[in-house]
């Protein structure tokens, strides 16, 4: 696809209630870490820690942590060391997070206040990562994320699920109706309104399929990224690079690196 189109997700509207968007949001965290969908950029965001001489990253625009736990214990395996993570999000999901913590025996952490990506304060030092999340930010906001790591020398990794391709649209209208109703009953924490809302009324699921077909039209392929690129006013000292990594559907990600030099 090769046009963008940046209609509304219903987990971004203030007026759509909490335990919809935190069942579509538990979905994604497990949909994710059950898939390994972020398994082909593992190295690069191992390559950008250790450029960076740094086991440890702060995600941005955190969600409900999705996949966040498998991604850190790929990046331990590899690096021979425990790494560690902090969550933060603007609208921080705590429940999640602290789910997250025990689950991890601390190794993954998180700020309890709100932290906004476009103006990320500088005692945030380190790597940066968002995962899922930068087609949320229209052209603007997005040119000011990068801008805003650029200036503070900070490294940073974005990294988006999927390829942008026709044939990963049409085989998530057709799978994903039928996944969402097996694998629910699977999901933990175990919830009761999960199980109300996804099966007696079936706000759940077509939240679900609403955002994930929007999410696909929102996304920046390489050569938009590359555009938005073309706006942040790079100091010296500071590359970038963008692409896609992994083949087939539903292993593709997109990428885009940023990262001072030694």
């Amino acid at each position: 696809m090769n046009f963008r189109l940046h209609l509304f997700e219903l987990e971004d509207q203030p007026w759509f209630p909490h335990i919809f968007r935190q069942g579509m949001l538990d979905f994604l965290r497990f949909m994710i870490s059950k898939l390994g969908a972020y398994g082909p950029a593992i190295p690069l965001l191992e390559d950008l820690l250790r450029r960076s001489g740094q086991t440890h990253f702060t995600d941005l625009c955190s969600g409900a942590g999705g996949g966040i736990a498998g991604i850190r214990e790929a990046l331990s395996q590899r690096m021979n060391v425990p790494v560690r993570v902090t969550l933060s999000d603007r609208y921080p999901n705590l429940g999640a997070y602290e789910f997250l913590q025990d689950q991890s025996g601390g190794l993954i952490d998180f700020i309890a206040s709100p932290v906004d990506t476009t103006d990320v304060p500088p005692q945030i030092k380190g790597v940066r990562t968002i995962f899922s999340s930068f087609h949320h930010f229209r052209p603007q906001q997005a040119v000011a994320i990068l801008q805003n790591a650029a200036d503070q020398r900070a490294p940073i990794g974005i990294f988006e699920g999927g390829g942008k391709t026709w044939t990963e649209l049409i085989i998530f209208l057709l799978t994903f109706p039928i996944i969402i109703l097996l694998v629910t009953p699977f999901i933990r924490p175990f919830k009761l309104s999960r199980l109300l809302f996804t099966y007696l009324i079936p706000i759940i699921p077509l939240g679900i399929l609403w955002d994930g077909l929007v999410s696909l039209f929102r996304l920046y392929n390489p050569r938009m990224l590359d555009e938005l690129l073309s706006r942040v006013d790079t100091p010296p000292g500071y590359t970038w690079r963008s692409g896609i990594v992994g083949s087939g559907p539903g292993r593709q990600v997109i990428y885009l690196l940023g990262c001072p030099e030694n």
